[in-house]
């Protein structure tokens, strides 16, 4: 068997320790005579799964008491209508920051359910290349939450900041605090980060976290009381907190998967501090290699260049199909860019290797050399 470099955007790469491990597990799990596929979540043995997972996430991430953490289902576009179900039941409208397709996609499924949205700040005028600055959000004096996509996968445009002070936090006009609502999906356990900021944070599982069909959620105590009256039960955050994300048979392989990524952040590579090192490392030679070359070019503003999704083109399309046959021949696999963009895209998250970035950077040089 060979195992190509993937830089799928998602479904991702995973950890081939993890792989390992669920194949040495997945026909008897630790002398049960059945897979955990086949377990039942309310067993002993799949609570104790959970409970780790859970455990282990909330170290990672220094989770703080007052906060929920719920495996969910839907993938994180489910959430474009679970946080407005969740959040908005004591009236105020939904703030918007608009820097990409998944931003522009979370505002328009709030609106399409009747909810008030307003925007607050927008990358358009850049074309998407520069997030807007701190000093442009404009909250609306009614403003319940503000919502934004932390990093945007198809565009690679990453925020440089986490919008209000650490100190004050986000709040209107007249004082009263905005929490904070983050789509973290391409970027959560990348690094480190400041659970406290923020009110919600969720995150479709297949990039960093693990397999399609998980999605986290980590809410505030606090928000659990905001939803609206009539709520589906499955939608509903504190039923979900209530019941320790099992209102019904939650996606049993995939949290399992998830466990084992989160231990292998732990025990492997040593926590986020360091897999921050290696992604920043991974990040910075590939800009640089695109940097430096004639043929290869990223319009995204330096301060808000995605460590996770680094999009560039070619200076010829003509090329774009040559490039793509010729990588998939070197075993470097899905690097053809969103349709929605075209050009390439290269995904650098966490089980991406560093040995994947230096075979990019070598075909890409040798590419240049040949064609350009």
């Amino acid at each position: 068997m060979t195992r190509h470099y993937n830089f799928c955007a998602g479904p991702a790469a995973l950890p081939v320790p993890v792989l390992e491990r669920a194949r040495e597990e997945l026909l008897d799990y630790q002398g049960r005579g059945l897979s955990v596929m086949e377990m039942s979540h309310r067993s002993p043995e799949f609570v104790a799964i959970a409970e780790q997972a859970e455990a282990d996430l909330r170290e990672l991430l220094a989770i703080p008491d007052n906060y929920r953490v719920l495996f969910l289902q839907g993938g994180a576009s489910l959430q474009f209508s679970m946080v407005p179900m969740n959040l908005l039941g004591q009236g105020g409208s939904a703030n918007f920051l608009y820097t990409g397709i998944w931003g522009k996609k979370a505002l328009a499924e709030a609106k399409q359910l009747g909810f008030p949205v307003q925007l607050s700040g927008s990358s358009a005028e850049s074309g998407h290349t520069a997030v807007p600055a701190e000093a442009d959000i404009v909250l609306s004096s009614d403003a319940a939450y503000l919502h934004y996509t932390a990093n945007e996968t198809i565009g690679g445009l990453e925020f440089d900041y986490i919008p209000g002070t650490a100190q004050a936090g986000l709040r209107r006009a007249d004082g009263v605090e905005v929490p904070l609502v983050c789509d973290l999906s391409s970027s959560i356990l990348s690094g480190p980060l400041d659970v406290s900021r923020f009110g919600v944070i969720y995150a479709g599982a297949q990039k960093n976290i693990g397999p399609a069909g998980l999605t986290l959620a980590i809410v505030r105590d606090d928000l659990l009381e905001r939803r609206c009256e009539r709520i589906p039960s499955l939608f509903d955050y504190r039923a979900m907190a209530e019941a320790g994300s099992m209102v019904n048979t939650p996606p049993t392989f995939a949290w399992y998967l998830a466990g084992l990524v989160f231990q292998w952040l732990k025990r492997d590579i040593g926590g986020l501090e360091a897999m921050d090192g290696i992604n920043t490392r991974k990040a910075a030679k590939l800009y640089a290699a695109i940097d430096d070359s004639d043929l290869y070019s990223n319009p995204i503003a330096l301060p808000n260049r995605s460590r996770m999704n680094v999009p560039f083109v070619l200076g010829d399309e003509r090329l774009d199909k040559p490039f793509l046959d010729e990588a998939e021949q070197a075993g470097l696999l899905n690097l053809k860019g969103h349709r929605s963009v075209g050009g390439m895209r290269a995904s650098l998250y966490n089980a991406v290797p560093e040995a994947a970035v230096d075979a990019l950077i070598d075909f890409m040089a040798d590419f240049e050399k040949r064609r350009g």
